[in-house]
């Protein structure tokens, strides 16, 4: 390996939103994440509702009254 190009390899902190912290090795000494391993709902076996950045409250404010939950038979 060329020396002084790589980035420097160092202890790393990844911190999720339910508040489990991971210790691993990185080029960044830290990292946020909103869903770790601990609250997956495909590790933990139980379904978990995750609204990104407010979906269902732009779907409800932009359609509102128009969409009661309406199928194509329905209409």
């Amino acid at each position: 390996m060329k020396k002084g190009i790589h980035p420097e390899y160092q202890p790393c902190k990844i911190t999720c939103a339910c508040g489990n912290v991971i210790d691993t090795y990185s080029t960044r000494p830290s990292f946020s994440v909103e869903i770790c391993s601990a609250c997956h709902p495909y590790f933990t076996g139980k379904q978990k509702f995750v609204d990104t950045a407010g979906r269902v409250e732009r779907f409800m404010k932009k359609y509102g009254d128009k969409y009661k939950g309406e199928t194509k038979q329905d209409k």
